[in-house]
């Protein structure tokens, strides 16, 4: 007697840790399809299909298809399951689906934290897209501009459904120019200035891959001293592709990166100025 209910003890506590683990298991795929609000500021809206858009506020879940969409002078950062972090610039429209598996950049600017050890993100944006994965990078795009740079590991930007038109763009590097048109080869851009200048960083707090940016940033200033990479008086301010001649008009990007030096470093504020 005491053996059987032994057995049904047993037998009790397997199926309860089963359905423990059932259940877990699928919170956390629910879960790894939306991303809950973590900082708003300013005007941001959700708009989800076949209802009104309403203000968004801190905690809100995101789900798949619902645009998140920032005004003027406005900011916000969303937090997926896998601790990837998107901060999105002001007038930016942006979407997913999957989770970070499929971003989508209708237009405007974010900067995507794809921490170490997770699965990595796609984002399109228009006709280009790009991978990254255990990486810090910015997309910017506008329709017939692009800009995607990379501040900490490695990213690549390419145009899906053209074989072979890729790009893979390592820190403190930058590719920008048509989205409609053959991907070009990067250029360098300054570190330690985009993170100055930028809002992406300035006036929040430090993203988890802080330190690896900042590691990357010194290697470029050793590099500086050692003569090996030269400041050009080219600033890309935000906002598109055209780069300011500091004390001079300003010029088209397509001749003056083109032209450029391969190591010869223009400084990239990306969407500091939004």
């Amino acid at each position: 007697m005491r053996l059987n209910r032994q057995l049904q003890f047993l037998v009790l506590v397997t199926i309860t840790a089963c359905l423990v683990s059932r259940f877990s298991n699928a919170a956390n795929a629910a879960s790894a399809t939306e991303a809950r609000i973590t900082r708003v500021n300013g005007h941001v809206q959700l708009l989800r299909p076949m209802m009104a858009a309403r203000r968004a506020s801190v905690n809100d879940i995101v789900d798949e298809d619902t645009i998140l969409r920032t005004g003027s002078s406005s900011r916000a950062e969303l937090t997926f399951s896998d601790a990837t972090v998107v901060r999105l610039a002001a007038n930016t429209a942006f979407s997913f689906k999957n989770g970070t598996h499929d971003l989508n950049l209708t237009e405007g600017a974010v900067l995507i934290q794809s921490p170490k050890g997770s699965n990595g993100a796609t984002i399109h944006a228009g006709a280009v897209a790009s991978s990254i994965a255990g990486t810090t990078s910015m997309l910017e795009y506008h329709p017939g501009v692009c800009k995607f740079l990379v501040l900490e590991g490695n990213g690549r930007l390419y145009r899906p459904g053209h074989l072979g038109d890729s790009v893979l763009v390592g820190p403190g590097q930058l590719v920008m120019g048509n989205p409609n048109a053959a991907v070009s080869d990067p250029v360098d851009f300054d570190i330690a200035r985009f993170v100055k200048t930028s809002r992406f960083i300035v006036g929040l707090p430090p993203l988890r891959s802080e330190k690896l940016v900042a590691a990357e940033s010194q290697k470029q200033q050793q590099e500086k001293s050692k003569k090996t990479l030269i400041d050009t008086n080219l600033v890309i301010f935000g906002g598109g592709t055209r780069v300011s001649v500091l004390g001079q008009a300003q010029t088209n990007v397509a001749g003056r990166i083109t032209g450029a030096k391969p190591h010869s470093m223009p400084e990239a504020t990306g969407a500091a100025q939004q």
